[in-house]
Formats: structure tokens, C-alpha cells, sequence
């Protein structure tokens, strides 16, 4: 199997372009060479994928069976694609994200079908109307697109709910005792997949002659409230977490860049359906639990300690949060 991806060495995508490289898929790297993540066996093609002129030049009109991009967020990136894929692949699959689904939820269950709608989050909607043209363009045209839409996907990455989680900001919080803000009363059920995992269930999607014209979600099936998230994430820092209680909307009033994240996501309860993988992917299954994944992600920072990096406004930002709820709170 020959196959682009465009991207593929993030937060979710690194492990993937790994695994496909070692089930022996041909694998083709687009991206502007600035990462600091080497798959070892993949081909490198750098461009901008927003250089039309030079991208057309690299890729040569090769045909791909599978073409995957990690980086489209809006419908002009989706534009491009199809004028750069159609008839040159076998199948395009898209990274949605299960941010897209309804907000709120109407039933508690999430499955493939259920409704697409975020009044809250613009990258969202943006998500949406990419997906709405892809399947526009697979009903009249025939393009071969698969949707894939990851939920809140971490490797090394801190999956928090309030504050920075791609950098060691709240983890060094944790460690210096300082409040952490949770949301809500944090009982409410939130869905953390580890990026293996995630690829494991992807690789076998790649290629699917089935997929065309489908959407998947791909999580685990472990169940934590965020209580128990946090809580688990300070014990394998080896510290006791002091945690704060804030709602969303308290939250979102004293910083509204969490608007899109809380209330367009992580404010609500959501339990997926994996049926449909399930079955499109027979034995795949998520086996990392959240205790074994997180152990993992602070063994790589103290790997690397060159990224523990600290924000030192997010910091101010959570602080001045914590004080004006407290001030608010005080008798």
C-alpha cells in the first residue's frame, strides 16, 4: 500500500505514520520538515501544503491508495485536496473530530449518527462543513473519502480539561501544589484514548474498500469522570492534587478562549458507541487504560526534559480565575 499522509507527526498521527511504516505500508510524509519527530522508514516530501504551484511539482501526479490529512480545517483546505486527489487516490480520509457531534447531546450515547452541530466552537463547525462537502463531493463525483473523528487523543500530551495541555504547565502545578481548576462539579464522564490505540483501529481503516463514504469515531471504551482523570494523573506524578470546583460558564466568562472547549466539549457527559469500528475493524479494541497511558506520557517528559516547558500566562490566566471564583465565594 502507497500511501500520503499530509502531517503525521502529531499528538494522534506520529503513532500511526510508526505503525503503518511497520506493517509495511510505503509511507509518504508531506510536511513542512519542521517537526521534531522522525519516522524512521517513511519518505519526506517538504512543502507548505498551501503552495499550490511547488506541492503540484513535488507530488508529480502520483496516485496514492490512500491519502490522509491531518492538518484540514477548513473547507478551502478540503477544496485543495480535491483538486489535488481526485483521481489520484483510492481513498482520502479526513480528521474531523468528535467535537463535532451535537451539543448539546440530546442522547447520552454516541454514535456515528449521531447529529452534527456545535453552536459553541467554531473549529467545530468547521470540522462540519468540511465533512459536508466531502460527502457532497463522494455522492455526486465519486470521491473516495473515509471520516475519522478522534475524540480527546494524548501520547505526550496532558489531557486536561482547563489550561495548556501540550506543554508540562498543569502537571508542574500539580507538583508544586498549586489549585487546579476542574470544571463542574468534575463528575461528569469524559472518553481519553491513547494515539496507539487510536492507530491500531486507523491502520485497519486505511485501505477499506467498505469505508468509502463512512464516518468513524475511534476511542476507548474506559469510562472516567474528570475527578477521576485529574486524581489519576497527580498520583502518577506522585503528589496530591488540589483541586478547585468551577463551572464552565464561570470559567468561560473570565476567559472565553475555554468557550469552545467546555461548552462546545468537555462540559458534558459523553459515552461512544465503538460498535461501528468494531465491525469494520474485527478484534480492535483499546487496550490502554488511562493509569498504564498517562505513566507513559510523564516517563517521556523525564526523557526529555528539554519540554517541560511552563506557561507562564497560562498560569496568570488560571490564577486570576482561581481568585475571582474565591472572591465570589467568600462569605
Amino acid at each position: 500500500m502507497k500511501a500520503l499522509f499530509i502531517g503525521g507527526t502529531g499528538n494522534i498521527s506520529t503513532a500511526v505514520s510508526k505503525l503503518a511504516v511497520s506493517s509495511g505500508i510505503d509511507l509518504y510524509l508531506l510536511n513542512r520538515g519542521k517537526t521534531r519527530q522522525i519516522i524512521f522508514g517513511a519518505k519526506t516530501i517538504t512543502c507548505d501544503v498551501t503552495n499550490i504551484r511547488k506541492l503540484k511539482k513535488e507530488l508529480n501526479n502520483q496516485e496514492w491508495d490512500v491519502v490522509v490529512n491531518w492538518i484540514a480545517f477548513t473547507t478551502a483546505d478540503i477544496k485543495r485536496d480535491i483538486e489535488l486527489f481526485y483521481g489520484k487516490t483510492k481513498q482520502y480520509i479526513f480528521i474531523s473530530s468528535a467535537s463535532a457531534y451535537q451539543k448539546p447531546l440530546t442522547y447520552p450515547i454516541v454514535t456515528e449518527s449521531t447529529p452534527l452541530a456545535n453552536p459553541f466552537w467554531e473549529y467545530s463547525r468547521n470540522k462540519i462543513a468540511c465533512e459536508d462537502l466531502l460527502m457532497d463531493q463522494y455522492r455526486e463525483r465519486g470521491f473516495p473519502v473515509t471520516i475519522v473523528r478522534p475524540s480527546h487523543t494524548y501520547d505526550t500530551v496532558f489531557p486536561v480539561s482547563v489550561g495548556k495541555w501540550n506543554d508540562y504547565t498543569m502537571p508542574d502545578r500539580m507538583e508544586k501544589g498549586r489549585k487546579i481548576i476542574v470544571h463542574g462539579d468534575g463528575t461528569s464522564l469524559w472518553t481519553l484514548t491513547h494515539s496507539e490505540d487510536f492507530a491500531r483501529g486507523f491502520l485497519g481503516l486505511m485501505g477499506h474498500q467498505q469505508a468509502t463514504g463512512h464516518a468513524f469515531h475511534i476511542t476507548s471504551d474506559e469510562i472516567l469522570n474528570w475527578n477521576q482523570i485529574y486524581e489519576t494523573i497527580a498520583s502518577a506524578l506522585g503528589v496530591t492534587i488540589n483541586m478547585i470546583h468551577i463551572s464552565s460558564d464561570f470559567i468561560c466568562r473570565h476567559d472565553d478562549s475555554h468557550t469552545g472547549t467546555l461548552l462546545g466539549d468537555k462540559s458534558y457527559s459523553v459515552i461512544f458507541d465503538n460498535s461501528k469500528i468494531k465491525t469494520f475493524v474485527p478484534g480492535f479494541t483499546a487496550k490502554i487504560t488511562f493509569k498504564e497511558g498517562i505513566k507513559r506520557t510523564i516517563e517521556w517528559y523525564n526523557d526529555n526534559p528539554e519540554y517541560k516547558t511552563v506557561d507562564d500566562n497560562v498560569n496568570k490566566t488560571l490564577d486570576r480565575i482561581i481568585s475571582a471564583y474565591e472572591k465570589l465565594s467568600s462569605p
